[in-house]
């Protein structure tokens, strides 16, 4: 799915990163992504072998898996940002949580509700942001 994804996306538009979990971590999703010199974020399962370097896919594959297992898995996911996709999931079940269907038939109505949900979440999320203050 990832190929068709990035597909959609008007090949003069830069992609700097694409983010997914592990069962991306395919030659398909990894030439994809490279083909469209973005970076991979993709974590390599457990028991990953590297692949014959034959594609620009596979060689960045390869070097992600050299880093993770220099550094080891957590510090990588860190260091590569991949705990940002942990944070989109949270935020997406949040949404989910106000109703997973839309009551209204009509689109501008639809679109008004998903603005509404929006911005009901975005101000949750300002109330738990604490404030810091710089004090002498």
């Amino acid at each position: 799915m990832l190929p068709d994804l990035l597909a959609r996306i008007p090949p003069d538009q830069e992609i700097a990163t694409v983010t997914a979990d592990g069962a991306c971590d395919t030659r398909a999703c990894q030439d994809t992504v490279a083909g469209r010199g973005a970076a991979a974020i993709i974590p390599p399962c457990r028991i990953a072998r590297p692949w014959k370097p034959d594609t620009a896919g596979a060689r960045a594959r390869n070097e992600i898996l050299r880093t993770s297992q220099h550094l080891g898995r957590t510090l990588r996911r860190n260091w590569s940002g991949y705990h940002r996709r942990s944070r989109v999931e949270t935020k997406m079940n949040c949404v989910k949580l106000f109703g997973q269907r839309l009551m209204s038939r009509d689109f501008d109505r639809q679109v008004a509700k998903v603005q509404i949900r929006s911005a009901v979440m975005n101000r949750f999320t300002a109330l738990g942001i604490p404030v810091t203050v710089a004090l002498g």
